[in-house]
């Protein structure tokens, strides 16, 4: 039953709002959303009604429906972008030490890799780093980096390739001199990614619940924290999407809170949060 939240909030959000959200969020993204999720809501929409001078969420949602530039700032709004350099260092170290010298070994020219919910691009630039560091010549191999993702506004960032400094704060001395520039002037306290790493990603946005553009086959796939949002039924059909675009013996990667169901038959455990499609 639909229950006022709080009265002590600057705007009042009922259970009614809350469920508004969160349908019109499963049915765009195929995002889950916990009930207990409803500050959370409230914490991020209330900015969106301060920004556009609305007086109320029954005021915001009859905006959000008559306007789809409102709508992408709505999915902007409430899609988690929690990411790092090299975060779950384990799965770039297999991919240097595994899957790379099996490629080279093989003689293939052609390498694909798709990271899925690539937010920020700290993902898919740790991946191109990768690479590199392995290495996979760009000059002798037909290399090509898909970031995706469904939040507009992290995408534009992601291709400036700029980062405060912060963000490689852990990584080693030797990285981040490699692979970053040292903003000056205006851009002080800031870094970039060399221009041979963005030469390698390309951004894309896509919506994980459409048809997808992309023919493969990938080598590998990171879809990483994303299936933790949706439902077993939407993730059992994205894995067999996936599965679908992966090369035979091709590998997936996914989070370290996420664990493919036991029913899967496209995939084997090959290590911590690590499969390979089964041919």
């Amino acid at each position: 039953m639909a229950t006022t939240v709080t009265t002590e909030r600057e705007f009042e959000f009922t259970g009614v709002h809350f469920n508004k959200a969160k349908q019109e969020l499963y049915d765009y993204a195929g995002i889950a959303l916990a009930e207990h999720k409803q500050d959370m809501v409230y914490n991020r929409l209330v900015r969106r009604l301060r920004e556009l001078g609305l007086d109320s969420f029954d005021e915001y949602f009859r905006c959000l429906d008559s306007s789809p530039a409102e709508f992408t700032q709505f999915i902007n709004a409430l899609t988690t972008n929690l990411t790092a350099f090299f975060r779950e260092r384990h799965h770039f170290d297999y991919v240097k030490d595994q899957i790379l010298p099996a490629l080279k070994n093989s003689g293939q020219q052609r390498l694909r890799v798709w990271s899925a919910g690539c937010s920020l691009g700290e993902e898919p630039y740790s991946l191109a780093i990768s690479l590199l560091e392995a290495g996979i010549d760009p000059a002798s191999c037909d290399i090509r980096i898909l970031a995706t993702d469904i939040d507009s506004k992290v995408l534009a960032s992601a291709r400036t390739g700029v980062y405060e400094q912060g963000r490689v704060k852990a990584l080693p001395e030797e990285t981040v001199h490699r692979w970053f520039l040292k903003g000056k002037n205006h851009n002080d306290g800031r870094v970039k990614v060399r221009p041979e790493l963005q030469q390698m990603v390309t951004f894309k946005h896509l919506n994980l619940m459409d048809e997808w553009p992309m023919q493969g086959p990938f080598d590998f796939i990171f879809c990483r924290n994303v299936m933790i949002y949706f439902d077993q039924q939407t993730q059992a059909r994205l894995l067999k999407r996936m599965a679908n675009l992966l090369r035979p013996g091709g590998h997936l990667f996914v989070g370290h809170s996420e664990a493919l169901a036991r029913h899967q038959s496209n995939f084997e455990l090959m290590g911590k949060t690590i499969y390979r499609k089964v041919n």
